[in-house]
């Protein structure tokens, strides 16, 4: 039947009309247009895809023998205080204070990293013998590739001790180091340390791991000379000075199947601060920055430009700072306050964070500490502002935006450090570890790093990427000295 059919018959006939995806009914009829209620179909809003679960990396086998440790010395380890630093909608945590080093890790164990994921280790002596951070870095590299040794020094801190992190030399080089009592002539970078040549020909030599780059960190001080960088009998790079007194860094490239590198002053008063030795690969490098006797506030005594510059270069994803110690030493001696120790620390995290705002950061509290160290075990007594020491650091830390550990919890509190004595793992100064205890130390640290990596919700829909991940909140800066 025709439209013209139905007019003639003058009968009322519904048509069904398809307009704009809605069905609709027309009185064709004298009656005015009428349209049929619809109701929407249901549609099914997929989820986003959760974010794959973190499985805990494989341990070396002396992991099960430390947590055995663990359980005889009544240690019960502790977790990471991780802020959250950026909250959610939903009210929970979009990012928290670890999140940069934790996606590193992350495009790490998914084959995404496109180089070396940075750790920078401040300290005190805690640290400077690097047996503690070796366990980090040691622990971290069999889960996610080693990308060399980082940096280094081009001669020991001291007439002893160990030269995993330095160069060999039979004699040529004093060391300096922002610990000393007075201040030392020249600037300091992040090293903490710098060497000055008191012979010409001073030599630093250092074996290779199959490394391809490194950098030569120097100061450019006046009638310093050149310095000299040579594998093999050739000279892979020369210092140009003049004598300016900046910072500077020389980078070379070292040939394939070389064995080691040397680093020759020409003439007596030239000045080193350190030598990267690194892969081009993805992997962990972890530069050991531990200076004896330091504290934070001994940390102003970083040049502030060569921190920037030097961080700049390493662009680490997480500074790490294990420091506490020494403040609640030289509270107990009456030269600092409580106030001062926090300022230090404050600033000493802002300058930090400043210089490397990518980068992810976390403070590591003092150990248990006894205050007699004269008399015998029986009437020795904890140190007196200790706790109070752990409690400032901790808030500090958190306000700043940095997570904590504490150290002293994971030892087992008040009294641990007399089972670690009792037990052979501290030496007779009732101050630094040895053996298996400095090992247990860093086991704390590693497991609860680990761990808070593992328990950390990633944000949905994140992919492993090498890209940088947006800066942290700023921190606040006190004035440099």
């Amino acid at each position: 039947m025709t439209h013209s059919e139905v007019r003639r018959r003058g009968r009322r006939t519904w048509l069904p009309v398809l307009a704009c995806g809605l069905l609709a009914t027309f009185d064709i009829g004298a009656e005015p247009l009428k349209v049929a209620p619809v109701v929407p179909t249901p549609v099914a809003v997929r989820a986003p895809p959760a974010a794959p679960r973190r499985e805990m990396p494989a341990r070396p086998a002396r992991v099960q023998a430390l947590q055995e440790l663990m359980e005889r010395l009544g240690a019960p380890g502790a977790r990471v205080d991780d802020p959250c630093v950026t909250p959610a909608e939903d009210g929970g945590c979009a990012r928290t204070a670890l999140a940069p080093f934790f996606e590193s890790l992350d495009a790490l164990a998914a084959g995404t990293a496109s180089g070396p994921v940075v750790i920078e280790a401040f300290g005190n002596s805690l640290i400077a013998g690097d047996r503690i951070v070796d366990i980090l870095r040691d622990d971290l590299s069999l889960a996610f590739g080693s990308a060399g040794r980082g940096l280094l020094l081009v001669d020991r801190m001291a007439p002893y001790g160990g030269r995993t992190r330095t160069g060999v030399s039979a004699a040529g080089w004093q060391p300096r180091t922002l610990g000393e009592l007075r201040a030392p002539p020249l600037p300091f970078g992040i090293t903490g340390v710098y060497h000055v040549a008191t012979t010409a020909k001073a030599r630093g030599r250092f074996k290779l791991e199959g490394e391809s780059r490194g950098t030569l960190w120097w100061l450019d001080v006046p009638r310093g000379g050149a310095l000299t960088v040579s594998s093999g009998g050739q000279v892979l790079a020369r210092t140009e000075p003049s004598g300016d007194g900046t910072a500077r860094a020389t980078h070379f490239e070292l040939p394939a199947g070389a064995t080691t590198v040397d680093v020759v002053a020409e003439e007596k008063g030239a000045v080193v601060q350190g030598v990267v030795l690194q892969h081009a690969r993805p992997g962990i490098v972890l530069d050991m920055l531990g200076v004896p006797s330091a504290d934070a506030g001994l940390y102003a005594r970083m040049d502030d430009a060569i921190l920037r510059s030097q961080l700049a270069e390493r662009a680490p994803r997480l500074l790490v700072f294990f420091l506490g110690g020494n403040e609640s030493k030289r509270l107990e001696w009456k030269r600092v306050n409580l106030e001062t120790v926090r300022a230090d620390l404050k600033a000493l995290l802002g300058r930090a964070r400043l210089a490397a705002p990518g980068s992810a950061c976390m403070v590591v509290g003092p150990m248990d500490a006894v205050s007699d160290t004269r008399g015998a075990s029986k009437t020795r007594t904890q140190r007196p502002f200790l706790e109070a020491v752990v409690t400032a650091e901790r808030e500090v830390a958190l306000a700043q935006g940095c997570a904590f550990f504490d150290t002293y919890t994971a030892m087992g509190g008040k009294g641990s450090l007399m089972r670690f004595h009792a037990s052979g793992f501290m030496h007779d100064d009732m101050v630094h570890p040895r053996g298996k205890g400095l090992d247990l130390l860093g086991h704390f640290v590693t497991d609860a790093l680990l761990r808070a990596w593992v328990e950390t919700p990633r944000p949905a829909g994140r992919v492993a990427a090498a890209s940088t991940p947006p800066p942290p909140p700023t921190p606040t800066a006190e004035a440099t000295p």
